[in-house]
């Protein structure tokens, strides 16, 4: 291990991580109406007014972990209020029993209603996390509702907004990883903050880590599959069937090794670092570098078009899982993504002269046209979350190595 290098790495990530910071409380939020825009140029004006509530749930949830990290700041647990006010007031969908909506106008009024829960789930672990700085018990309550809610509609309870399956179950029905993987990441939020449902949240998480082994995870085919068959049956006689998303899979990789770590368990660590294995090196762009958004388990042509672009999000899960990797098993190959990864970011992504990162570029390395750094997905929340996980972990390496 060069301890120079890494402490310049960590140098850089925390001055980038100040510069998002300050790049999103600068131009996103919202001083008329509460909450964030996210829809922001290179520069940071709003192109959109529309609010991702996706977005208003994880912006919350950054504000408030950079307090946990960090110390609290007025302008920090401000900024996560006006998005968890916003969300109250305006997304949550009450004659839809509770469900939230997917975008808002400005002023929120409901534009979207989607059938999946992630605006549920980003909601719950920001009310938790808010909880965790403030001890509200209101916002405890809220978080464990939700949590709950998303645990309820997973695992077949009927979705009150009506909206039902996206395909029709009698010709093709299936599991999506996204389901245990986001469950499991909000499942360690929740059981950090809300230690009297511990045994709740175990049971929860270890059912989570069985779906994505039992059903999505294919070592024979060396990878792991966005959507599988109800019983894990690899559906590849179409392409959805065949899709890898390897900023997923590393994405998912971090969860595992929290919950490995949490719970002792060596065997699920070293299951999560194969998870990372085959992600990283069947992702990686040989060519151009960089991580390609999706690819096909059998080598044939993805179904997306977007599916060679280089997207911000999956180097942000890069950095925190091999990082992650490296401080818990020293194996220098780990170290060696890290470093990877962080140059391309450094190369690519970052922006000198704006701040916060672009979230899109062709597959060689330049931005879109025009580009941006929000959208609908983009905020907050990708880039933040991993520049202060990587701060951490780079801490304890450096102090470990000492």
């Amino acid at each position: 291990m060069n301890r120079e290098k890494l402490s310049a790495w960590r140098s850089w990530i925390r001055a980038e991580l100040d510069r998002s910071v300050d790049f999103w409380l600068t131009h996103g939020m919202d001083a008329e109406n509460g909450g964030v825009y996210t829809c922001l140029t290179r520069d940071g004006t709003v192109f959109s007014a529309d609010k991702s509530v996706w977005m208003q749930g994880r912006c919350a949830w950054t504000f408030a972990a950079l307090c946990r990290r960090y110390g609290q700041r007025p302008e920090w647990l401000a900024a996560s209020r006006s998005c968890l006010d916003f969300l109250e007031r305006h997304c949550v969908n009450r004659e839809a029993g509770g469900r939230l909506y997917f975008t808002v106008t400005a002023d929120g009024r409901p534009l979207r209603q989607r059938r999946y829960c992630f605006s549920e789930g980003f909601y719950a672990i920001a009310n938790a996390e808010y909880y965790g700085q403030t001890g509200e018990r209101v916002y405890l309550e809220r978080a464990r509702k939700a949590y709950q809610m998303v645990y309820d509609l997973n695992h077949g309870a009927p979705d009150p907004t009506g909206l039902g399956p996206k395909t029709i179950p009698e010709t093709r029905a299936g599991r999506a990883l996204a389901d245990p993987m986001i469950f499991l990441n909000m499942t360690g939020v929740l059981r950090r903050t809300d230690p009297a449902q511990a045994a709740l949240y175990d049971r929860y998480a270890a059912q989570c880590v069985h779906d994505i082994f039992a059903y999505h995870h294919k070592p024979e085919l060396q990878c792991t599959l966005e959507t599988v068959g109800p019983g894990g049956e690899v559906q590849d006689a179409y392409t959805a069937g065949r899709v890898v998303n390897p900023g997923h899979d590393i994405e998912c990789s971090w969860f595992l090794m929290e919950q490995a770590n949490a719970t002792g368990d060596a065997a699920l660590h070293k299951k999560a670092l194969d998870v990372f294995n085959f992600a990283a090196e069947a992702g990686w762009d040989a060519e151009y570098g960089g991580l390609l958004y999706f690819i096909d388990c059998k080598g044939l042509p993805p179904e997306a078009y977007e599916h060679d672009m280089k997207l911000w999000w999956p180097h942000n899960e890069l950095l925190i899982a091999s990082l992650m990797a490296y401080r818990d098993t020293g194996e220098e190959k780990y170290l060696n993504w890290f470093c990877r990864g962080a140059e391309y970011c450094k190369t690519y992504f970052a922006d000198p002269d704006f701040g916060e990162w672009f979230g899109y570029l062709r597959r060689d390395g330049r931005p879109t046209e025009p580009p941006c750094k929000g959208s609908t997905f983009k905020g907050p929340f990708h880039v933040p979350r991993s520049l202060m996980m990587a701060d951490t972990l780079l801490g304890e390496i450096l102090e470990k190595k000492v």
